[in-house]
């Protein structure tokens, strides 16, 4: 991973992380379930735009790399990688 997209994924989920804190605090404190649905949901997206900014790193470095070396077999498995992953999100 490029050293930007680290930091910036790092930096990312430890929002991310402190969002789920919030939530279990939520919980435990029973507040109004809607409350927490809706905050369930702003950590899947922000979860989905981490996923996203490691991706485009992938495709833009390592996908690239692959491309540009003429390895045949190389760029098969970066592509294969990347079609595997997709099929697994929920999008």
């Amino acid at each position: 991973m490029q050293t930007e997209t680290k930091a910036a994924v790092l930096k990312r989920l430890n929002r991310i992380e402190g969002q789920v804190r919030g939530l279990s605090r939520m919980v435990e404190e029973d507040r109004y379930c809607i409350d927490v649905v809706t905050q369930v949901t702003a950590v899947r997206a922000a979860l989905r735009r981490a996923e996203e900014e490691i991706l485009r790193d992938h495709v833009g470095h390592c996908v690239e790399h692959a491309i540009t070396s003429g390895n045949k077999n190389e760029q098969r498995k970066k592509i294969s990688e990347i079609i595997d992953v997709l099929g697994r999100s929920d999008r």
